[in-house]
């Protein structure tokens, strides 16, 4: 999807009558249903001329430029993308383009670049787009190298050789820079690219057609290539935030070798957002490099299926390599390079327990400053909005106190935007708006993305639960789609029982109306035919039972179904928390916390589906609200 589709030349009389940028943001208001910051607008204004002054003294004015285009199942956009056909192959050939206005920046020793109105490193422009570009031809079939040729250039337009501090880049076909000195090369290049031959115009629509027309492949399942990202080479391409963490963590290593420094790294992140396929590139590529790294969560479920599917759950480097939060207790300190503290939101004020033994007890301290002394490296990832249960306190604030009272450097980095959810620009705002997260009133769906045809996220409220299992049914039917249906903590989580014929099985917990199913089953009580807990979200099994916000947290999977119960409910224009319907103890005693706790627990279910989400509430003024939200 691109803003704007035009020709090199058409582009260009816009730009010269000062047209461009206005068409741009009446564009990204229809299609992204908000206004456009004046920054962008500056940088479209600034910019885009520049360019196509270049594309147009190369003879390309017949060449199709695609403004703003989107990354397949991803928030983030690239700002333009030349289509042509290549002089040399007579292929479809792109050229996609980062446009920077800096007249200086500085970079850094860890390849990062500091630019004076930022406040924040970021990526070298030609790693920029070299990851844009091996992102499109990861996730755009058509791009792929047998069949186009795929390039990238950064050209930073408003800079010269004067006080010129960025020369330390790799150079390949996904990444070449320019500064505005050098537009002659970057004419030849482009001219070397892009056949100059107007009669090759035809060619080169049909090659935009092909890229804005091509099905991408759907973005990998994180579990699904766990194993291969950490075993053997790197499954998921890192893009802007997601990389500048990754640099900084790896660069923090090394300064610790070399100096004897202690680096903490925060990366906050909403649901979707990149922050388990972080961890686990960084998981990978540093246990490749020999470096003493483990994994820890606070979640059960999440760190089993980990050790299951990555190593063997009865490996004892599974053991080792994913541990939880409270299993560093007493150890020295720096034992560990990095430590990869994931759904960090999820750390305890101690790590204390009924299970803990009497010695470890004793050296027992606050669980965040054991985890920041265990390695040189400490790396939190986390979503404040994710927490769930009383006594959580995994924030920034927390963390960034306790690294500074260790005496560490501290590094904050902000993931942007949606990877999951079908990267749709606009569901996770949905439901922030949908439960009163965001200050916005609720909205629709369809007046949030009926301008946007391109939106492939599905949304739906089912009348039932067996309706909505069977929409969960027929949305995979026939395909390797996965599907499982979460609910509101409700309803009473029995044992298992044995029937009059010696048989083991599941009590039907969950009963709405004649429907009825049981929760997943216990981690510690088997059951034939059902996966314990811990794997309620890998198993294929799972489907025959409901998950909980335990078993679902931390984890994704393709056609998502939530059941709402009678723990919050709609009344008069505003929602309801109640206590007394609530079944999960902790949580039940949370006192004034407890309106914040369920809703949190039903942006994290509902945030779980990579492809699209039916809901249903058991109460009928509720789901007459989410029957007209979902419209």
């Amino acid at each position: 999807m691109a803003l704007v589709r035009h020709s090199a030349a058409d582009l260009r009389a816009k730009a010269d009558a000062h047209e461009l940028d206005d068409l741009l943001v009446r564009q990204a208001r229809i299609v992204f249903d908000s206004s456009v910051g004046a920054g962008e607008i500056r940088s479209w204004r600034e910019s885009l001329p520049a360019l196509l002054a270049d594309v147009h003294e190369a003879g390309l004015g017949h060449v199709e430029v695609l403004l703003e285009h989107k990354l397949p199942f991803s928030p983030k956009r690239v700002d333009a993308v030349l289509c042509g056909v290549s002089p040399r192959t007579g292929r479809p050939s792109y050229v996609v383009v980062e446009l920077k206005q800096w007249t200086n920046a500085v970079q850094r020793e860890d390849g990062l670049v500091d630019v004076p109105q930022y406040g924040r490193p970021v990526l070298h422009p030609v790693v920029q787009v070299r990851t844009y570009c091996d992102y499109l031809v990861d996730f755009v079939p058509v791009l792929s190298p047998e069949h186009s040729d795929v390039h990238g250039i950064a050209y930073l337009h408003n800079a010269s050789a004067a006080g010129w501090q960025l020369d330390t880049f790799e150079v390949d076909a996904h990444g070449r820079l320019f500064r505005g000195d050098q537009r002659g090369g970057l004419v030849r290049e482009l001219r070397r690219l892009l056949d100059p031959d107007p009669a090759s115009a035809d060619a080169a629509r049909l090659a935009a057609d092909q890229l804005l027309e091509a099905a991408p492949r759907p973005s990998k399942p994180l579990l699904a290539v766990a194993a291969d990202e950490v075993r053997e080479r790197e499954q998921f391409v890192l893009v802007d935030e997601q990389q500048v963490a990754y640099t900084l963590v790896e660069h923090a290593v090394q300064r610790a070798h070399r100096s004897n420094t202690k680096t903490v790294v925060i990366v906050l992140g909403g649901p979707g957002s990149g922050k388990s396929v972080l961890a686990l590139s960084l998981l990978g590529d540093l246990s490749r490099k020999g470096r003493e790294v483990m994994h820890a969560t606070g979640s059960s479920a999440f760190t089993q299926t980990l050790r299951k599917i990555v190593v063997g759950s009865r490996s004892q480097r599974s053991q080792k390599l994913f541990q939880y939060f409270n299993s560093f207790v007493g150890v020295e300190p720096n034992t560990l390079d990095v430590v990869i503290c994931d759904e960090a939101h999820r750390i305890r004020e101690t790590s204390v327990n009924r299970f803990t033994r009497a010695d470890k007890r004793a050296r027992a301290r606050p669980q965040v400053d054991e985890l920041i002394a265990v390695a040189r490296v400490p790396v939190f990832l986390l979503d404040e909005h994710q927490v769930v249960r009383p006594g959580e306190m995994g924030t920034e604030a927390e963390i960034r106190a306790a690294a500074e009272r260790a005496g560490c450097k501290v590094e904050v980095v902000r993931l942007a935007g949606q990877y999951r959810c079908g990267g749709s620009e606009f569901y996770e705002q949905w439901v922030l708006r949908l439960l009163g997260l965001d200050p916005r009133p609720s909205i629709r769906w369809s007046e949030l993305t009926g301008s946007t045809p391109e939106e492939t996220y599905r949304v739906a409220a089912l009348p039932s639960p067996s309706a909505l299992e069977g929409w969960l049914l027929a949305e995979t039917h026939g395909t390797s789609a996965t599907a499982r249906l979460a609910a509101g903590y409700c309803w009473r989580w029995s044992d298992p029982v044995t029937d009059d014929g010696g048989a083991r099985r599941l009590v039907d917990d969950i009963v709405i109306g004649n429907w009825s199913r049981p929760w997943n089953a216990k981690p510690d009580k088997a059951v034939p035919g059902a996966p314990p807990s811990h794997y309620w979200a890998s198993d294929p099994r799972g489907f025959a039972q409901v998950g909980c916000i335990y078993t679902a947290q931390g984890f994704e999977y393709d056609w998502s179904g939530v059941i709402m119960g009678p723990d919050l409910v709609r009344r008069d224009d505003r929602w309801v928390a109640d206590r007394s319907r609530s079944f999960d103890g902790p949580v039940k005693k949370a006192g004034d916390e407890f309106p914040a706790l369920v809703r949190n627990t039903y942006k994290v279910l509902l945030t779980r589906g990579m492809q699209g989400t039916g809901v249903y509430s058991t109460d009928p003024e509720t789901q007459a609200f989410l029957e007209d939200l979902c419209r």
